[in-house]
Formats: structure tokens, C-alpha cells, sequence
């Protein structure tokens, strides 16, 4: 029975190797692993033999079955495929590693990746280039990839040369599945290199530090563009990338909301963040500036291209904050740990308002609640929160331990609204990818 791309995409790995007919010899094998890998079974002077074609879905069923007819017509000429594709690949100017790097950045274009990633990948490309970019990739071993990391590693990058293996193994791997390298030689680089000392980025914890933050950033006298975008960091913690690049027809002040599309996203996720009265308040006031075009946070230089990825981080400098106190991104490490410290909110909740993904693929199956409600009235609350502690009067308390508020009770007729519908924290957050 012919093949189905459904067929081919939803079949389960099993605990032995699955091989799926399509007829003609065509075959689908699915590993154990997951992999889905294209063999041709044919017969050539009186001997069985296997073709590989690529794997799945990077070779789609249509170009699988191509791929057999062409073989067909090799056999009914009297030629081997097999060998026929060794004459092919001895010949073939198109086997470097520079090469196949493009096809595979190309690759990542047309798939919409972001620019930001592309560009990042071809940074990284680049240092590989003089020594192994003219090489024929199935000639190139592990001991010539270790002298190009070397390299970098030598500069003191070394997390530079970390990611270096890994994109050079991605190359290595899409050369796999296109049929033109047998293995991927970085592997055997694994513990090779020096490990980089991982530094989290900045962020101020404390209750009391935050309403000095918060009363520098109403204070400072820079760009009135730069100071909104540091008040909305902090009331909607978003990534900085995220909210840099915001355009105007991503906000519903009618349902108040901001509906992030998916291709600014990181995980490639639309994502929705609700706003509160603050938050809308900033971005009217925002708009009376810069709602003549497109981009919320338009560039001082050009109004079509939003402020640099370095200004926030400057701006906060600029208020005597140094780089180990304070970072645009660590406002999301500020909000995401106060929140779960006060004990008020599902730490599902807080991790769907930080657009964290779950790293367990059997929970991420069944976790696709989006707990919004939940967190319509957190982010409020955090909002209020911000105002509180804002003021220089506020009598700032400990938020950790269950049930504890950021900041005392406020006067009846406050706008401090704690939520009712406050949740018991269980110990532990879930096995969520942190990015912060």
C-alpha cells in the first residue's frame, strides 16, 4: 500500500526499527529514535543492495519517489545507482563545507527564521571557513574541526567556540540527511572544549532596590522612547528584542492586550500579554510620540527602524546602574522571581507569561492551558505592585514565603488590588526552559 505524508509524519517510533513500503522498493524507516531515513531496495547483477536517499521530512515523500524513478531508469540503462551517485559526488563541485553552509542558512530563511538567528549562524560560519570552508565535507575529520575551534578557543571566546561545534554539527547533519556525508565528525568533540563560565544576567530582587530602579527610570532624562520602553520592560517584562521591534498593530487597547506574532517570538510561538491600566497608560502616552509610524519604539536616526539592542542596556547605565546590577533582560528575572515568591499565582501561569516552553515533551503535550485569566489579574496585580513600590512611602516587607505580599496592605481606596483568586504554591517550579 502507497505511502501518505500523514503516514509518514504520525507514525510512532517503535522499540525496533519500523520499515514503512511505498512500493517500487521504496522504503520509510523509522528508527527507534524518531529519525525517518529514505532506502531504495533494489537488485544489480544478481545482488541485493540499499540506496539511502536522505532522510524525512527534509526529503519529502514526493522528491523520495523522484529519487526512485531516477533510479529505475538508471537499472533499466544497466547502470548502478549506488555507484553511479559515487561518480556524482567525486565530481561535484557542490560538496564543500561553504557550500552546504549556504544551502543550509538558505534552508533557515525559507523555513522564517529570524534575521537576528541567521545572522547569528553566519557569524559563526565564518570563523569555520578558513580552515575547513573549501574542504569537501566527507573529507573533512574531527581533528581538522578541532583546529578551527581551537582557534576561537585560543582568543578566550569559548563560548563562542561552543556554539561553533554545534552549528558546524548542524551542518554536518543536514549534509546527513541530504545524502552527501555519512556522519557527523563533532561529535567526538563533546568535552573537548574549555566549558565557558556562565554568568546570569543582572536583575535586582529586592522589593525596595526595584522602587529605586522604578524611581530612576520615571526620573531619567533621556529619550522619552527610551524611558517608556524601560516602564513597559518592567510592568510586561518581555523579552528586550521582543518589545524593541513591537509595532503599533500588535496592540488592542479595546481588549487590552498585545498579541506578540510568532516570528518575532522565540520559540516561534504567537504570544499574548495582557495590559494593565499602567500599561496602557504608558503606551497612550507613548503614542503621542511615535504613533505617526509603524514601530512603537522608533530610532532616533530612522524612523523605520527601531531603537538599537544596546540602548536600554545604556540607559540604565547612564542611571548608575552598572552592568552587574542591573540589565534590561533581568526584568524578567525581577518579575519571575518576585511573582513566585509572594505565593499568589500557578507558576504554570508565570511561566506562560514569560513564554517558557515546557522541556518535557510528554507534559508539553498535555500542558497547552494558557491560564489566562489567571494571568489578566496577575499582571494587574504586578502592576499595582510596581506603583507601590514605586513610591518613596511605601513600607516595603519580604515577599518570600507563601501568601505574602510585595509591599503591606494599602489604605482603603488604594488602587492596590490583591487578587482573590490566589493559588497554593507547590514546591518546586515545573521543568520549564529558562531564558534568561
Amino acid at each position: 500500500m502507497a505511502l501518505s505524508d500523514v503516514k509518514c509524519r504520525n507514525t510512532r517510533p517503535a522499540s525496533k526499527l519500523q520499515k514503512l513500503s511505498d512500493g517500487g522498493g521504496l522504503q520509510l524507516w523509522v528508527q527507534p529514535s524518531g529519525t525517518r531515513l529514505w532506502r531504495l531496495a533494489y537488485r544489480f547483477d544478481g545482488k541485493q543492495k540499499l540506496l539511502s536517499l536522505g532522510s524525512y521530512p527534509v526529503i519529502s515523500l514526493a522528491d523520495a519517489r523522484q529519487a526512485r524513478d531516477e533510479a529505475k531508469r538508471l537499472l533499466m540503462a544497466g547502470a548502478d545507482p549506488a555507484q553511479q551517485r559515487k561518480f556524482q559526488k567525486a565530481s561535484s563541485p557542490k560538496d564543500t563545507f561553504r557550500s552546504i553552509a549556504d544551502e543550509y542558512v538558505d534552508k533557515l530563511k525559507k523555513e522564517g527564521r529570524a534575521d537576528r538567528t541567521i545572522s547569528k549562524v553566519k557569524w559563526l560560519l565564518d570563523f569555520a571557513y578558513p580552515t575547513i570552508g573549501d574542504k569537501c565535507i566527507r573529507e573533512i575529520d574531527t581533528a581538522t574541526i578541532l583546529i578551527a575551534l581551537r582557534r576561537v578557543e585560543v582568543r578566550g571566546r569559548y563560548e563562542s567556540a561552543r556554539r561553533l561545534r554545534s552549528t558546524i554539527g548542524t551542518v554536518f547533519r543536514f549534509a546527513i540527511a541530504t545524502a552527501r556525508a555519512e556522519a557527523d565528525p563533532t561529535i567526538a568533540l563533546r568535552g573537548a572544549l574549555i566549558s565557558p563560565t556562565v554568568t546570569p544576567r543582572a536583575a535586582i530582587t529586592d522589593p525596595k532596590a526595584l522602587g529605586g530602579l522604578l524611581r530612576a527610570v520615571d526620573a531619567f532624562d533621556g529619550q522619552p522612547t527610551t524611558r517608556a520602553a524601560l516602564k513597559l520592560m518592567a510592568l510586561l517584562f518581555p523579552r528586550p528584542g521582543e518589545l524593541r521591534a513591537a509595532e503599533w498593530e500588535e496592540f488592542d487597547f479595546e481588549s487590552s492586550v498585545w498579541i506578540i506574532p510568532e516570528a518575532r517570538m522565540k520559540m516561534r510561538r504567537p504570544h499574548r500579554v495582557p495590559l494593565s491600566r499602567q500599561a496602557v497608560s504608558v503606551l497612550t502616552s507613548l503614542k503621542q510620540i511615535s504613533g505617526g509610524g509603524s514601530l512603537l519604539l522608533p530610532g532616533v536616526r530612522s524612523g523605520s527602524r527601531p531603537i538599537s539592542d544596546n540602548t536600554l542596556n545604556a540607559a540604565l547605565r547612564r542611571m548608575g546602574y552598572g552592568k552587574e546590577e542591573a540589565t534590561a533582560h533581568g526584568f524578567r528575572a525581577t518579575a519571575s522571581t518576585l511573582l513566585n515568591e509572594c505565593g499568589r499565582w500557578h507558576p504554570d501561569a508565570i511561566e506562560r507569561q514569560l513564554a517558557h516552553i515546557e522541556n518535557n515533551d510528554v507534559r508539553r503535550a498535555y500542558a497547552r492551558a494558557e491560564h489566562w485569566d489567571e494571568r489578566v489579574k496577575m499582571m494587574q496585580w504586578w502592576a499595582d505592585c510596581l506603583d507601590e513600590l514605586e513610591s518613596k512611602n511605601a513600607r516595603v516587607i519580604s515577599i518570600k514565603g507563601r501568601g505574602k505580599s510585595a509591599v503591606h496592605s494599602p489604605p482603603r481606596g488604594s488602587t492596590l488590588n490583591p487578587t482573590s483568586a490566589a493559588h497554593q504554591t507547590p514546591r518546586g517550579i515545573s521543568n520549564l526552559r529558562r531564558s534568561y
